[in-house]
């Protein structure tokens, strides 16, 4: 695990493996990893938009549940998203198959199962103030 994270850090072992791919390829590999630090950064946002202004929920602790699960999927998408760069990377200079990720359809569940648990919190909310 601790080698994986140096290989974060270690520009001089990316650049001593494999030969050096187009310099397009790393840019879109970059601007991927922009766009996965990007979407933490909104769900982190979300986070602490929901803690500090969603009105006390229909169930108990719900908006804390909501808050703390936005900021922990915020920061697992900030750490994958600097692995999967890492990976990409390493692969494009040995010449192999990008590696496959789970992680986007993970990702996509889960805010989608959210959603559900949030329409399901905003119906119980309307029903019990009616």
């Amino acid at each position: 695990m601790l080698g994986v994270i140096r290989r974060w850090f270690d520009t001089d072992e990316v650049r001593e493996t494999g030969t050096t791919p187009d310099y397009r390829f790393s840019l879109a590999n970059e601007r991927t990893f922009l766009a996965w630090i990007r979407t933490g950064l909104a769900l982190v946002a979300g986070g602490l938009a929901a803690a500090q202004f969603l009105p006390p929920m229909p169930i108990a602790h719900l908006r804390e549940g909501i808050a703390i699960a936005l900021l922990l999927l915020g920061g697992a998408v900030a750490v994958r998203a600097v692995d999967h760069w890492a990976r990409t990377e390493r692969a494009m200079r040995l010449g192999r198959d990008l590696p496959a990720s789970r992680f986007p359809a993970v990702l996509a569940i889960l805010v989608g199962v959210g959603a559900l648990v949030l329409v399901a919190a905003v119906v119980v909310q309307a029903f019990d103030g009616a």
